[in-house]
């Protein structure tokens, strides 16, 4: 429901080494292949009794909620609320400062064994993103307690737009994003300032090798997710491999040159 990748592509990072960033394969405007584009999603529902749940939505970070349909404390100075609106139907709303971020329509399948989520989302931008995701059950559990994964194809255009920045820095802005994201490549950690990510959300980086970067998420010190992002021999293809924590499961991302 969190939709770990979706939330990623929002506050992505781009390191690098000592290439002159105006002579960086990696400087250009990229657009999302969905077709060769796989998502994985992971979430964990534990039943605590007295309709009260631990989730783990994605992260590793465990949230504690009772689905009363009120609004509670959530990870990232958010709020969570679960409304039971029937045996098999939950809806599941993240808020912040009051504003609705993402709202997830849960319903399960007669048998149990599947989870639908209509999924939506409001970008920074003003404008929104909807998705059908299918879970499958990979652990036993009665009702929506239990470990779901999700493997799904990218449905909503996604374009990333890499610059040079200062230097042999980069700067990046993905589609629904107004604030650019500017690194610079010495392998150190550095704080995200935008507006629209966690408090204390860092990035660092390294260079593989002239078509591969590595990239480490943290927040608050705690690794949240690690990217590697290879071009194809002729440039002309980013393929970006995210592995969320706790999640054994990668994304794999395709995007094609403009």
């Amino acid at each position: 429901m969190s939709k770990r990748i979706f939330q990623l592509l929002l506050v992505a990072g781009l390191v690098g080494g000592t290439l002159s960033a105006a002579d960086d394969p990696f400087v250009g405007k990229w657009k999302l292949n969905p077709s060769k584009s796989k998502l994985t999603d992971y979430m964990k529902v534990e039943s605590l009794g007295a309709n009260k749940y631990a989730l783990d939505l994605g992260g590793g970070s465990v949230e504690t909620i009772v689905a009363d349909g009120t609004y509670q404390p959530g990870v990232n100075e958010t709020t969570l609320s679960i409304t039971i609106e029937g045996p098999v139907n939950w809806k599941v709303v993240r808020q912040k400062d009051g504003h609705t971020l993402i709202t997830g329509i849960w319903t399960l399948s007669q048998d149990g064994k599947t989870l639908s989520d209509h999924f939506s989302a409001n970008r920074p931008d003003g404008s929104t993103f909807a998705m059908d995701y299918v879970y499958n059950r990979t652990t036993p559990g009665s009702g929506f307690a239990g470990t779901w994964v999700s493997t799904s194809e990218p449905r909503s255009a996604f374009e990333v737009q890499i610059q040079p920045y200062v230097g042999d820095g980069l700067s990046l802005i993905t589609s629904g994003d107004r604030e650019a994201r500017n690194f610079k490549f010495d392998g150190k950690d550095y704080p995200d300032m935008r507006s629209n990510v966690a408090p204390g959300s860092t990035s660092s980086g390294l260079r593989v090798n002239e078509s591969t970067l590595e990239i480490t998420d943290k927040i608050k010190g705690k690794v949240t997710d690690i990217w590697q992002m290879s071009l194809s021999p002729d440039i002309k293809t980013l393929t970006l491999t995210v592995r969320p924590a706790g999640q054994s499961e990668p994304s794999i991302l395709v995007l094609d040159r403009e």
